[in-house]
């Protein structure tokens, strides 16, 4: 008897513009998914196992029964997966849906080959995959898209114990969204009250919020990698004390930030290039500021090259995420724009990558009966 066998593969995600904002409530985030993935291969198998190709993690032995998945593994590298498998299987039982045993693999090409790691949301491309491939493979008729974002969102939240879900929600849809985040401590919260997972996904996520922007066809995105790896957890923790020890001065990033978002998305929306740039370059300096008031060079050497060299240039550049390393992400007005600032990165020691907006969220690339 042939063997069912099916791929997905999620995209990865640059923040935009509005980040540490958007960790507060109903502040406004834009995040773009990338056209570089992570693919989960699930097939029918006589046992439940697991592989981590990028760690060479293979054919590890699980199991699930109600309340509980035991992964033959004490690497912590399988945790994000634990939890995703264990809050999709929970989700699909309450729905008096049996879960076969199956194979199931994750491979990534978020990183580069080398290892080196760009800042692209791969536990968060990780975890979207692993739902979207049960989903789709065990019970297609619950992989909605907004279902795949829930039980991810929740699974994410989980093991991290916080984030914005900004990057499930790119990897989930795809293209550019307008986000605004569900708040985590109130995700969390709500799960441990909840008497079921089902219950959780069903009800409304109050201050939850994401749409689709459409991109306009005149739009250059460059994206550099700066050379450094950055720490998302410590700068969030480093700008978010700033709430308690100076509460002015992160008021004043959050209305900065609101205004500059609004700039942007406005001038997405519109297919205004100037006043989105506008909104890059006012994001930019309210990072700045409150980078500088944290004390935390979210800002580094190697990032304010960046974006001086798109300024420079006649365009706008800025951090991409928490900064503090990682990429860079610049508008300009035309092709030639965007190729001349490629060249002016590399001489500087910033390698330009080929990323570019991936339109298709999640998604099925082969399923064969």
């Amino acid at each position: 008897m042939s063997k069912r066998q099916l791929t997905v593969k999620v995209p990865g995600k640059l923040m935009i513009a509005g980040e540490f904002a958007v960790l507060e409530p109903y502040q406004k985030l834009a995040v773009m998914a990338v056209n570089r993935y992570v693919y989960a291969t699930i097939t029918d198998a006589e046992n439940y196992t697991l592989s981590l190709e990028d760690f060479g993690l293979h054919d590890i032995a699980w199991s699930y029964q109600t309340g509980t998945v035991n992964i033959e593994s004490d690497d912590e590298r399988f945790s994000f997966v634990k939890d995703a498998i264990y809050i999709t299987c929970t989700y699909l039982e309450e729905k008096s849906i049996g879960i076969p045993s199956f194979h199931l693999s994750t491979r990534s090409e978020l990183d580069d080959a080398s290892g080196v790691k760009y800042g692209l949301g791969s536990s968060a491309a990780i975890v979207t995959s692993v739902v979207s491939a049960i989903l789709r493979f065990v019970a297609p008729r619950y992989a909605t898209k907004e279902i795949i974002f829930r039980l991810a969102a929740l699974s994410h939240v989980c093991t991290q114990g916080n984030g914005s879900g900004a990057d499930i929600a790119a990897s989930t849809y795809g293209g550019f969204r307008q986000y605004s985040s569900f708040q985590a401590d109130w995700l969390l919260n709500t799960y441990k009250n909840a008497s079921t997972i089902s219950e959780v996904v069903d009800m409304e996520w109050k201050y939850y919020q994401s749409e689709n922007i459409r991109i306009p066809d005149f739009l250059n995105v460059c994206v550099g990698w700066t050379g450094t790896a950055a720490s998302t957890k410590n700068l969030v923790q480093q700008i978010r004390l700033l709430k308690v020890s100076d509460s002015d001065a992160y008021e004043h990033f959050l209305q900065s930030s609101k205004e500059a978002v609004g700039l942007f998305l406005d001038g997405m929306n519109s297919e205004n290039l100037s006043m989105l740039m506008d909104g890059v370059r006012k994001n930019r300096q309210a990072l700045a500021h409150v980078g500088q008031k944290a004390k935390t060079p979210i800002e580094t050497s190697m990032l304010t090259k960046l974006c001086d060299l798109a300024e420079q240039l006649g365009g706008a550049g800025k951090p991409s995420g928490a900064g503090g390393g990682d990429c860079g992400i610049a508008f300009m007005y035309s092709k030639d724009q965007a190729e001349n600032l490629f060249h002016a990165w590399a001489e500087v020691g910033i390698k330009p990558l080929t990323l570019q907006p991936s339109l298709e969220g999640e998604q099925v690339v082969i399923e064969e009966e």
